[in-house]
């Protein structure tokens, strides 16, 4: 019986000054010794693994490259030798000059060299048709200048303990031990999308889901009442939306960790404030699990643009 196998993977990219003083998007072409081939940076998830987490690694180990994830350019699948399927998603991932200085790649057994090549050369030097389709994809943002984006982490957060007569008070109810264990699997997900800031609700549940990441990257959590539940039954969401508009604004990566009553509200706040179209998406990357997350994408120089991608991660436990 045949097989799903995940994987995941990048495009590095970069902008470098030609001669002439303009400048010209390069991309980055693995050659592959045991394949004989050229593609994108990839590879299967071990076990346990996120497909962010799993795009990161691998990109790290083939090329030497620390990076973190940018737009998402979503699945190509494809049969494997013996009829298994492989689902491979990707992302666009710029390299910027620290990150390029810093690469430890060396020729190895898996991949034997490195190129990088202006993106205009680079779909005839792709050995798979799958890989020149996702190219395609990469080359419908980079030609409007989309490239340069920054991410909204919409998380509800983690599970927690009910309500009952040991803690009457809605907004201090504390996580469970599962709980706790879904706020430490979230940070590797969550960091591979490198937030700048979190902000959260003043509850004590969504204090908790985020600080174990506040503690990894050293990041300051900004409390806000405005994106609590109790904020939100009364009605006047004011001030959430004016939250929203600088958060998107400031055009920097960051994650929100709130309530499921709250995120459709903060999900059309974040189609409000980029100009996005409405559709269904909007409710499915509010519609989470506890300690789910829907990552909002966006250009830097342009948010008016619209929400450039959505993905959505329901934890598995």
């Amino acid at each position: 019986m045949a097989k799903q196998v995940f994987a995941a993977g990048t495009i590095p990219w970069r902008r470098v000054r030609t001669p002439s003083g303009d400048e010209e998007l390069m991309v980055l072409l693995i050659h592959r010794r045991k394949q004989r081939d050229v593609s994108f940076p990839k590879g299967k998830l071990d076990p346990g693994e996120s497909m962010p987490q799993a795009a990161v690694r691998e990109t790290r180990e083939e090329t030497g490259l620390r990076l973190t994830l940018g737009a998402t350019l979503g699945t190509i699948h494809y049969e494997m030798p013996g009829g298994n399927a492989k689902i491979v998603q990707y992302w666009a991932a710029e390299v910027t000059p620290k990150a390029a200085l810093a690469s430890t790649f060396k020729p190895n057994s898996e991949v034997q060299a490195l190129e990088w090549v202006p993106a205009a050369a680079a779909r005839d030097l792709l050995s798979y048709e799958a890989d020149r389709e996702l190219f395609d994809v990469f080359m419908r943002l980079a030609g409007p200048g989309l490239l340069d984006t920054f991410s909204v982490t919409l998380l509800r957060h983690a599970k927690a303990a009910p309500r009952d007569e040991a803690q009457p008070v809605d907004h201090l109810r504390p996580l469970t031990e599962t709980g706790e264990r879904q706020a430490a699997t979230l940070v590797p997900i969550l960091r591979s999308f490198a937030p700048r800031r979190i902000y959260s609700s003043t509850a004590t549940r969504c204090l908790q889901t985020v600080a174990p990441l506040a503690e990894r990257t050293k990041r300051e959590v900004r409390e806000h009442e405005c994106l609590s539940q109790d904020f939100w039954e009364e009605g006047d969401l004011t001030l959430t939306r004016r939250l929203v508009g600088k958060i998107v604004t400031r055009g920097r990566s960051a994650v929100v960790c709130s309530h499921l009553p709250v995120l459709g509200d903060l999900a059309r706040e974040l189609m409000l404030a980029s100009g996005s179209l409405p559709g269904e998406y909007i409710a499915d990357a509010a519609a989470l699990p506890p300690a789910g997350f829907s990552v909002f994408h966006f250009s830097r120089s342009r948010p008016g643009a619209g929400i450039l991608g959505v993905e959505s991660y329901p934890l598995k436990h």
